[in-house]
């Protein structure tokens, strides 16, 4: 580990060399490459400074001790105290530091719901998720944009398509991709009984043309009238646009505007991230086989979390954390869960470290 972090350490020092070279500097596009990469490695190489000042102050500690000075040694015990309680700690945020990274931890996301098993009270359900993300997204200042909505009309979803932009925002919302189930009294039921009801959520990375290219001899571009709400002009013109990847077989539809071109650029910007989505599933199997497990088919006994109405209640059957405070959890405050989820997949990661 410790030659990785003078290697990181190396190679940050001559970046930082490059970058204030007059030459560089007129080369705006190697500059700003440099400047991108000594920001990914800085985070490692400020935590291997302040261990290496730790183990240093250590050595001279243990020196002090060895001096004829009491006072000098009483001193010398408690930075040496001190110092050895907090290396275990840095050590182990310098390994979770190394872990390799997710390439798409800093993109934008593009997050799908759908209803599953419970009819009405499912698409009810969906609405109460949508709702909670998009109060998560405002709580950490990142901006969403409804790309497609198939509302029931009575308060339901039955399929939302959002894309939220902010820094991290993949990092966070990946790991809300599965089956979310609900138990509760629904308000239509009059005997006051329980139902269990799901909705599905799958996480996408957005991505760029580069990264995924598409044939548009590959895709059939079909438009028709837009249905449910949007205002007069929305149900009066061939304004929806539908996708569908010919070879894939994906579909894609997308009415939430009142300009068919909008409709189209938005539809071919969630066809890109599918399409990316399956390219890595073919990458690596294993990956694939997880999302499948996570994601589901919206079943009420798949499920990755479960919100309890009568008790008030939110259970995470992954890392096994239960919290009592459902209804800041559906306004957004997701983090705890969150948090528990990323500590999670670090000590997972660690164990093959």
């Amino acid at each position: 580990m410790f030659d990785k972090l003078d290697f990181i350490l190396e190679k940050y020092e001559e970046l930082a060399m490059k970058v204030s070279d007059p030459d560089v500097i007129n080369d705006q596009p190697s500059w700003q490459k440099y400047i991108k990469e000594m920001g990914e490695m800085e985070p490692i190489v400020n935590k291997y400074k302040e261990y290496k000042k730790a183990k240093e102050g250590i050595a001279d500690a243990r020196e002090m001790l060895e001096a004829g000075d009491e006072e000098l040694k009483e001193l010398a015990k408690m930075e040496l105290s001190e110092l050895e309680d907090k290396l275990p700690q840095m050590e182990e945020e310098l390994k979770i530091l190394l872990l390799p990274k997710d390439p798409n931890d800093e993109k934008n996301v593009i997050l799908e719901i759908r209803a599953g098993t419970g009819g009405e009270e499912a698409a009810l359900f969906a609405q109460d998720l949508l709702r909670m993300y998009l109060r998560y997204a405002e709580r950490r200042g990142w901006k969403t944009e409804i790309m497609d909505m198939n509302d029931t009309g009575i308060g339901g979803v039955k399929e939302a398509i959002v894309l939220i932009k902010g820094k991290g925002a993949y990092s966070r919302l990946k790991y809300e991709s599965g089956t979310h189930r609900v138990q509760r009294v629904p308000e239509t039921e009059s005997s006051g009984r329980i139902h269990t009801s799901a909705a599905t959520v799958a996480v996408l990375p957005e991505v760029d043309d580069v990264e995924v290219e598409i044939d548009p001899n590959d895709v059939r571009v079909d438009v028709y009238r837009s249905s449910g709400n949007g205002g007069q002009c929305v149900n009066t013109t061939d304004s929806a646009v539908r996708l569908t990847h010919i070879p894939t077989g994906l579909v894609v539809t997308c009415q939430d505007e009142k300009s068919q071109i909008k409709n189209k650029e938005k539809a071919f910007k969630v066809l890109r991230s599918r399409l990316y989505d399956l390219k890595l599933k073919e990458q690596n199997d294993e990956i694939s086989a997880e999302r499948r497990s996570q994601v589901g088919s919206g079943d009420r006994s798949e499920r990755i979390r479960t919100y309890n109405f009568p008790q008030g209640r939110v259970t995470d059957h992954r890392i096994g954390l239960t919290i009592y405070k459902l209804d800041s959890f559906l306004d957004g405050e997701i983090d705890e869960v969150v948090d528990g989820l990323i500590t999670s997949d670090q000590a997972e990661k660690m164990k093959n470290f």
